[in-house]
C-alpha cells in the first residue's frame, strides 16, 4: 500500500469524523431518549466500531487508540497512531434536544499530532486541520468554557480572578471548537483528561492559531504511557499571557 500524505490523512479524520457523526444522529432519531444509559453505550460502541474498521481498511498500518478499546501498549512503539473518541460528551448524546457532543478524529506522528478533525454532528459542524481559521471573537468581557456537570475549582478560582463569565458546556470537543470559533475566550482544565478527550481538538486549535500548553505553559505531549492529560489551556493568542499568569495566580488560591 503507498504512503499516505499529510492531506490524504486530514482528509480522511475529517471523512470519517463526519461519517461517525452521522451514524451517531441516525441511532439518536432510531433509538430515541427513553433509555438514555442504552442510548450512551450503543452510541459508544456503534462510533467506535464504525471509526476502527475504517481505519483497519485505510490505513491498516498505523496503531488505534481509543476511549472505547483496549489500551495494550502496541501504540507507544508505532511510529502512526490515531487518537480517537468515538463520542466525547456522551452524557449529552443522550439527552435530547442537547448539541455539545462530538467525535474526535486525531493522528500522531513520530512525536505531534499531524492531524485533527472535530465533528458535532447535531449543529452540522466539523472543524479540521485543512483549513481552519480562527474566527472572530464577540465583543464584551473575557468568557471561559467550562463543565456543564464538574467545573474544576481552578476555573472557579480562574474566572474570578479574571472578572471572567464561565459558559457551560459539554464536550471537551465543544468547548475547545469554541474557542477557534469566537463563542469564548479560553478553556482551562486542570481536573485531568485522557489523551483522546483533546487530541483532535488541540490539533485543529492549534492549526487556527489557538495558544495550547499545559497550565504552565509547557507542550501538550501525546501518545504516552496511560494516555493521561493532566491539565491543558486553550486560548485565544491575544490572551495568552493573561491566562499563564492569572493561571499561575489561580493555583495559589485556595
Amino acid at each position: 500500500m503507498p504512503e499516505s500524505n499529510p492531506s490524504d490523512d486530514e482528509d480522511l479524520a475529517v471523512r470519517l469524523a463526519t461519517a461517525a457523526g452521522k451514524v451517531l444522529l441516525d441511532l439518536r432519531t432510531e433509538i430515541g431518549f427513553d433509555d438514555p444509559a442504552a442510548l450512551r453505550a450503543l452510541g459508544d460502541r456503534r462510533s467506535h466500531e464504525y471509526l476502527t474498521a475504517a481505519l483497519g481498511r485505510q490505513r491498516p498500518g498505523d496503531a488505534i487508540l481509543s476511549e472505547e478499546g483496549i489500551d495494550d501498549a502496541t501504540h507507544l512503539t508505532r511510529p502512526r497512531v490515531w487518537i480517537i473518541d468515538p463520542l466525547d460528551g456522551t452524557r449529552e448524546f443522550g439527552e435530547s434536544g442537547r448539541t455539545d457532543w462530538a467525535v474526535h478524529v486525531a493522528l500522531w506522528e513520530c512525536g505531534r499530532l499531524v492531524a485533527g478533525a472535530v465533528a458535532i454532528p447535531a449543529r452540522d459542524t466539523v472543524l479540521s486541520t485543512t483549513d481552519q481559521k480562527l474566527e472572530t471573537c464577540r465583543t464584551g468581557g473575557l468568557r471561559l468554557a467550562v463543565s456543564r456537570t464538574r467545573p474544576p475549582a481552578l476555573t472557579r478560582r480562574l474566572a474570578t480572578l479574571l472578572g471572567a463569565d464561565v459558559v457551560p458546556m459539554g464536550s471537551a470537543g465543544v468547548k475547545i471548537a469554541a474557542v477557534v470559533l469566537g463563542e469564548v475566550d479560553a478553556y482551562v482544565h486542570g481536573g485531568g483528561q485522557y489523551e483522546w478527550d483533546s487530541a483532535a481538538p488541540v490539533a485543529v486549535a492549534a492549526t487556527a492559531g489557538c495558544h495550547v500548553s499545559r497550565l504552565d505553559g509547557a507542550p501538550l505531549v501525546y501518545n504516552r504511557p496511560g494516555a493521561w492529560l493532566s491539565d491543558l489551556v486553550v486560548c485565544r493568542p491575544e490572551h495568552r499571557d493573561l491566562m499563564l499568569a492569572a493561571i499561575r495566580g489561580a493555583e495559589h488560591v485556595s
